[in-house]
């Protein structure tokens, strides 16, 4: 198979899941559908020297993962320079997002995920969203399996604890 069929394989197989795994970070369809180029562009460059050491599916989430965290940082500093705040952002965008297609539980959850601190946000879409394996979260966040359940148990309690104030 040469390299072309390859990533053409890889985008066929991968580009929906990674699409909502972005988005779950930035809850922006635009900003996803650019970060997912982006993270597509980076898989390119790369695949010639992939060794599967850690599997595909591993490999292109931890890319993901790695561009949307640098996306968000970005925006934190950038909203930094003009004095606001990059989870308020967030929160006006999942309520103005045209493209959310959610009831009012879910515009919630997402709400309460935004104000999460970065690493158990991290765990927590994983987790919940993308049902991924403690083993793999592992290997996508390079930590412990034992710190990912105790960050995604308290990321979980936070994100009841701020449910149970909304109803």
């Amino acid at each position: 198979m040469s390299l072309e069929e390859r990533f053409n394989e890889i985008v066929r197989e991968y580009s929906e899941r990674v699409y909502w795994h972005v988005r779950r970070f930035v809850n922006c369809h635009e900003d996803a559908d650019d970060l997912v180029q982006e993270v597509f562009l980076k898989i390119w460059r790369a695949l010639p020297s992939f060794r599967e050491e850690s599997g595909l599916y591993t490999w292109v989430y931890r890319i993901a993962t790695n561009e949307a965290l640098n996306y968000l940082r970005r925006e934190k500093l950038r909203s930094a320079l003009h004095f606001g705040s990059v989870d308020e952002e967030m929160l006006r965008r999942i309520d103005n997002d045209p493209y959310f297609n959610g009831d009012a539980a879910e515009r919630a959850l997402s709400k309460a995920v935004v104000r999460l601190p970065e690493k158990q946000r991290q765990v927590f879409i994983l987790r919940y969203y993308d049902e991924m394996p403690y083993e793999e979260m592992a290997k996508v966040l390079d930590t412990s399996v034992g710190a990912l359940k105790a960050s995604y148990h308290i990321a979980q309690e936070k994100v009841r604890a701020f449910l149970s104030k909304v109803d």
